[in-house]
């Protein structure tokens, strides 16, 4: 019998990607954001931090960021090695610098505007070196501890062996495009958080409290299954359309939700905020690119790990002669 669609590419499925350093760097800072966000509205959905005093909430989030350090590099380690990477300790350093490099730049910068107005609104100058010393103190040594530890972890199985040429693919249709499948992909978990995101906004930009962190973690748990199942159906149709390079792809479909908090975030600013001056415009769209980089993160990685566990699955399943 003639095999059908995915069956034809069990010989590339698992041919490593380009660039796999940045990739598992990527993943490894995902599942840090990923361990944080969900300790964080677990111990505020009990009760233990006050939305009142928002300084603890962030204090928390800096500190568990660091400390999740370790599950980070252990993750981003294996799956660096499974990849056929062999440069640890660069991709260690990669995983500890790429992701927190960029958001400590971002602030940075933002923050050098508001001394220029000096405003009571600055992060002091003290509390940003005690960030940094945090940062190569505390983060730093532990995602090396992890990713080492991880990268001499046997790497994942993959059930099927990787062929020496790779096959050629076939022209795709319009909709296998990778801007169309971001938006397809996006809808559904941004639809499931949609309600959330308008409260956590005002909590941020109107001085609103925000008090519903149970529901804020029922939210959590229908994005973490609806960006998976997601996830799954696209590499699914993509695998089917003979098209095996889903890394990079997957990752940056299932982060699709992402685009969409950025077009309501604009639209937030447009309609809900009365900010006309230059320098406030401009913090408000450095930290939503900030939230919007995180939540693409979060959200890839989460989507990433879905679909490889479900590629794994199916072609272990697949009798190869």
């Amino acid at each position: 019998m003639e095999e059908s669609g995915w069956k034809l590419v069990h010989g590339d499925v698992f041919r490593p990607p380009q660039y796999p350093m940045i990739l598992s760097s990527l993943l490894g800072s995902g599942i840090q954001l990923f361990c944080m966000i969900l300790i964080v509205i677990f111990v505020a959905m009990l009760g233990m931090l006050s939305p009142s005093s928002r300084g603890a909430l962030m204090t928390t989030a800096c500190f568990l960021f660091m400390f999740m350090g370790v599950f980070g590099g252990f993750s981003a380690g294996r799956l660096y090695r499974t990849l056929k990477g062999h440069r640890w300790k660069k991709g260690a350093f990669c995983t500890a610098t790429l992701y927190p490099g960029v958001v400590f730049g971002i602030c940075f910068v933002l923050n050098c505007f508001i001394w220029g107005k000096h405003s009571s609104g600055a992060v002091p100058f003290p509390t940003m070196v005690a960030l940094l010393c945090m940062w190569f103190g505390i983060s730093l040594p532990l995602v090396y501890l992890g990713y080492y530890f991880g990268f001499r972890k046997q790497p994942y199985d993959n059930p099927v062996r990787t062929n020496q040429i790779p096959r050629q693919i076939p022209e795709q249709r319009w909709y296998m495009n990778r801007f169309v499948g971001i938006l397809m992909a996006g809808i559904l978990p941004f639809g499931a958080m949609f309600i959330e995101l308008f409260f956590i906004f005002s909590a941020i930009w109107e001085n609103q409290f925000y008090y519903l962190f149970g529901f804020l973690f029922l939210v959590f748990i229908i994005l973490v299954v609806s960006c998976s199942q997601i996830s799954i159906v696209m590499v699914y149709f993509q695998l089917c359309a003979e098209d095996y390079r889903w890394w990079w792809r997957n990752f940056l479909v299932s982060g699709g939700s992402a685009f969409y908090v950025l077009v309501y975030a604009i639209f937030y600013f447009v309609n809900k905020l009365d900010i006309v001056e230059f320098i406030p415009s401009l913090l408000y769209f450095g930290y939503t690119a900030l939230m919007v980089l995180s939540f693409w993160l979060l959200t890839g990685t989460i989507g990433f790990y879905a679909a490889y566990m479900f590629v794994r699955k199916i072609y272990a399943a697949v009798k190869i002669d």
